[in-house]
């Protein structure tokens, strides 16, 4: 197998003895980009910095705002994984997540971005010490920007001027200082503009599946039972006798109590002709050429994403690893009830054996137990089955006795149409963010005719970024 050399002098040089800093498909990039003009983020932007880290006490989601972490940033729909800060306690106006900001890991995932799409605003999400803002200038395209940091090249970029062995991280001056090439204003006007198409199409997915989780709550009206004594006659007559407090929370089982008391119902193992996971499996990897191995918490994404490939040969094997379109998916490990629809673009991708996939068998409309399931009730009432201490699990038997209330046909196929618009609304604004990066990636690739460099520093260097840490 050949290699590069990298000389002793450009190591002395640069100062830098990490590979990630000569990585080849790096050095590659940097032999592309001598050739062009450029500029460092800093030119572009009217701030760039982090927050300091204050007080954080977390609270139920009435009582709060959204706090996003370095992974809820990159979150399709961030209000329903992350945790909420108090508005008494934890509340701090300069974390203030402001729409057009431009998003990156400070520690661990170096190159993940995000853009910040208005609506944010209207949540007051508050943003971790962890995440780097960017502020692009009014007068440039912050799309633009954005899709180039999200390229493969902007990727490589953030991890060359990264530092750190163990546990490697950016700040927000290494961040100023990566290059920007220059490219046309109508190019930068045509990628801005599918950008912000995105985030606008994201505001209508989660403002329809907002309304979706409104007429939810309407119909089942759910109020807080205050604490109650528990007998142990009522252990012994629980499922599986269980003894753990969560279990009989009475915030959880409250929801639990007033849908069999209250509501005509079907379990999910009568909603679903199946719910499992696939059994564990050794992994067998490929540089390229296979399919998309995403995680639990790639799943989450807005684009799900992941630089692992598993071999087409063994996802042919076990051909469950890849779920049917309009499966859905619940992470049952560790955070449990995160719930994802799959639509055509997850469809294509190999899902790991961590987490659960539940196939609808249309008794009651898709997007209907979608909505049930994504809810707050439903989450409580998945965490109800839950079990372990350290670190919480769900088991296919266990979400099959979650009750389902069964209400009117108006209101759940209305419910089901507000969910599908939400699908269909992520997937296109899947597509448009997708489109921009490739417009930007093929534009840096078109700048040599030595493509060949390219594709062989791909093929060949076993030098990659650190694996689930980026987005194609």
């Amino acid at each position: 197998m050949k290699s590069i050399a990298i000389s002793i002098g450009k190591v002395k040089q640069s100062m830098r003895m990490d590979g990630s800093y000569h990585n080849a498909d790096i050095n590659v990039y940097d032999d592309i980009l001598q050739g062009h003009s450029s500029h460092c983020l800093d030119f572009y932007c009217s701030n760039i910095y982090t927050t300091g880290r204050g007080r954080r006490v977390y609270t139920r989601p009435d009582y709060g705002v959204p706090f996003l972490s370095n992974s809820d940033m990159t979150a399709q729909n961030p209000l329903m994984s992350c945790n909420y800060m108090s508005r008494k306690y934890g509340y701090d106006e300069p974390s203030l997540l402001k729409g057009g900001m431009i998003l990156t890991g400070r520690v661990g995932a170096i190159g993940q971005t995000a853009f910040v799409p208005k609506y944010w605003e209207k949540y007051s999400m508050m943003g971790s010490d962890n995440i780097i803002r960017i502020v692009v200038k009014e007068h440039y395209k912050n799309g633009f920007i954005y899709a180039y940091l999200a390229s493969k090249y902007g990727n490589l970029s953030f991890w060359k001027h990264a530092t750190g062995g163990v546990q490697p991280f950016i700040t927000d001056k290494m961040v100023a200082e990566l290059p920007i090439p220059d490219m046309s204003i109508a190019f930068q006007q045509e990628v801005d503009n599918l950008i912000q198409e995105s985030a606008r199409l994201r505001e209508e997915a989660t403002d329809a599946l907002d309304k979706a989780h409104a007429l939810l709550h309407s119909a089942f009206n759910n109020k807080d039972a205050n604490i109650k004594s528990v007998s142990i006659r009522k252990i012994y007559a629980a499922h599986n006798q269980r003894f753990e407090a969560a279990y009989y929370s009475s915030n959880n089982r409250s929801i639990y109590d007033s849908i069999i008391e209250q509501f005509e119902f079907m379990r999910l193992k009568d909603l679903c002709s199946r719910i499992f996971r696939p059994g564990i499996f050794k992994r067998q990897y490929v540089s390229e050429g296979g399919i998309t191995f995403l995680g639990g918490a790639d799943i989450l994404n807005a684009i799900p994403s992941s630089y692992k490939q598993l071999s087409k040969p063994q996802v042919k094997r076990m051909p469950e690893l890849m779920p049917e379109q309009g499966t859905i998916l619940v992470t049952c490990g560790g955070t449990i009830g995160n719930t994802v629809y799959v639509d055509n673009q997850l469809a294509t991708c190999a899902v790991s054996q961590h987490v659960m996939r539940l196939v609808p068998n249309g008794a009651v409309p898709n997007g209907y137990l979608y909505a049930f399931l994504s809810s707050d009730i439903g989450k409580k009432l998945i965490n109800l089955f839950a079990f372990g201490s350290v670190i919480p699990q769900i088991e296919a038997h266990h979400l099959e006795l979650v009750p389902v209330p069964i209400l009117d046909n108006e209101t759940m196929n209305r419910i089901d149409a507000l969910c599908m618009q939400y699908v269909s609304c992520n997937e296109l604004a899947k597509e448009n963010e997708r489109k921009a990066i490739s417009l930007v990636e093929e534009e840096i690739e078109s700048w040599t005719t030595s493509n060949k460099e390219l594709a062989y520093g791909r093929k060949h260097r076993n030098i990659h970024p650190p694996v689930g840490t980026c987005r194609k």
